[in-house]
């Protein structure tokens, strides 16, 4: 399978290299988005599609690296690139932090307790007007670099799809399986579950800080409520689950399948296309609750590498 996967990947990633040079404005901040969705459905996946342990509140490594990209180039006149990246160290930080006491939480609560996280630096961001702008927003630099961009957010995204890569078919994600079916038969076996489950959470947390980053460089403007919006997290959730949740390509597959799809019913049925969009999800999720390459897998008993 290799011969034939690793070439489709090479013509793939060069078409996407040399797409800036062929496409519209709009096509390549379209893919730009794309790339965007890639990385944050990926990064989910590292945590709960692998450890079970579901975030309602992953948006909030988003905001937190957006937040803090936007302070360092506005503030600090840091040059973007690094500012990113210093946005990535900023979530990572914050994971560690809220690691240790949420992560020690199991099912619901865990998930209601990263919602309410969401919602703290939600809040925080908006109480301290004088740092970050408060409820007005936080505006950057006029700069046009959305091409530099786009290479930067498909770096993003291919490092999450090959750090996925190299989890799951690892030890380390073996363990984090194993954890997810069963956690307390983990630890019988010797498995340290807090500390596999807390590697995994900060390595989820990066790949959303550099992507908010990126995002605040690119639109130039950022505010609370967008930027720590719920609806974020859950467009990543659905996406994950339509792929398939614990594999390599199920979040790739379902960012691109349902961001094509939203942007298409958008442009033929402008006013009622959220309504569209939904019915499509419902209808995916009850068909196929273990994802499109979970049924793939089942069926065709194809490798979990996929």
């Amino acid at each position: 399978m290799r011969r034939v996967v690793l070439p489709a990947l090479a013509v793939v990633l060069a078409a996407l290299a040399v797409y800036p040079t062929v496409a519209s404005g709009y096509g390549v901040r379209a893919m730009l988005q794309l790339f965007m969705w890639v990385a944050l459905a990926g990064s989910w996946n590292l945590i709960s599609g692998l450890t079970g342990y579901v975030s309602f509140g992953h948006i909030a490594f988003f905001g937190a690296g957006a937040y803090a990209t936007a302070l360092a180039i506005a503030r600090w006149h840091w040059p973007w690139p690094v500012a990113a990246l210093a946005g990535g160290v900023a979530a990572c930080l914050l994971a560690l932090v809220i690691g240790y006491p949420c992560l020690r939480l199991k099912g619901p609560y865990f998930a209601i307790s990263m919602l309410g996280l969401n919602e703290v630096l939600r809040a925080l961001v908006s109480y301290f007007e004088g740092l970050t702008g408060g409820g007005s927003g936080l505006s950057l630099p006029t700069l046009e670099a959305t091409i530099p961009i786009y290479y930067a957010m498909g770096a993003v995204a291919v490092a999450v799809t090959a750090l996925a890569y190299a989890i799951i078919t690892s030890r380390f994600g073996l363990r984090l399986m194993t954890i997810r079916e069963d956690e307390v038969a983990a630890e019988a076996m010797g498995i340290d579950t807090a500390r596999h489950k807390l590697a995994a959470f900060l390595l989820s947390a990066a790949g959303p800080g550099i992507v908010g980053g990126l995002f605040a460089r690119d639109q130039g403007f950022i505010e609370p409520l967008s930027t720590f919006a719920l609806v974020m997290t859950i467009t990543m959730i659905v996406m994950v689950l339509f792929g398939g949740k614990g594999t390599v390509w199920g979040p790739v597959l379902g960012a691109v399948v349902l961001f094509v799809s939203q942007e298409l019913v958008w442009a033929r049925f402008p006013y009622v296309h959220q309504l569209l969009f939904g019915a499509i999800i419902v209808a995916v999720v009850l068909l196929m609750p273990r994802g499109v390459l979970g049924v793939l897998q089942q069926r065709y008993r194809l490798p979990r590498t996929i």
